[in-house]
């Protein structure tokens, strides 16, 4: 057996888990998340746990029944405490700034790069080289901070651009220097 899909899920205080032919809807303080499991796996609740099972150990069973829990564990973890990704920009006249629902970015182009939050995701600027994203869904959390990162990503000499807070940017010696043909 799975050893992530055996681990039963508790259902915390204020959290609502519903259970409807395959579809998993989580309901708690941060939102509602809704989502279609895999027919092959059965999502039990049983005395305040959420459990899921396998009909079998064929190998798509075994590889989905961890996934599965997972899923669902993320959905209880994000409407309970939400998601946050942290990212941070470098590079000299780089910076990033609300301005109302949109994120305006300056990365060095000859343009300012827009981006607007939406009702599931949240942008806090907290300084001009910092930008938290917030949201209960972990998989559009991490898909919007992405798609932000994508504009500039971190090159690899001086290490310019936006790179997640716990991301280590490999660096690069430049030209060998002096020397030439002889």
């Amino acid at each position: 057996m799975s050893r992530i899909g055996r681990k039963p899920i508790n259902i915390p205080a204020g959290v609502e888990v519903k259970i409807n032919n395959g579809v998993v809807t989580v309901k708690g303080p941060k939102g509602t998340l809704t989502k279609e499991m895999h027919p092959n796996m059965t999502v039990t609740i049983k005395d305040n746990e959420v459990s899921v099972s396998r009909p079998d150990d064929e190998k798509e069973n075994r590889a989905l029944h961890g996934l599965t829990r997972s899923l669902v564990a993320n959905m209880v973890e994000g409407v309970t405490n939400g998601f946050k990704k942290e990212l941070e920009v470098n590079g000299v006249g780089y910076r990033v700034q609300k301005q109302g629902k949109n994120l305006v970015m300056n990365l060095g182009y000859s343009h300012q790069v827009t981006l607007s939050d939406t009702d599931d995701i949240k942008i806090e600027v907290p300084s001009p080289n910092k930008i938290i994203i917030l949201g209960a869904d972990k998989q559009k959390v991490g898909q919007f901070a992405a798609q932000v990162r994508e504009k500039r990503p971190p090159e690899p000499y001086k290490g310019k651009g936006i790179k997640y807070a716990d991301e280590h940017i490999r660096r690069k010696e430049g030209k060998a220097g002096k020397g030439g043909k002889k």
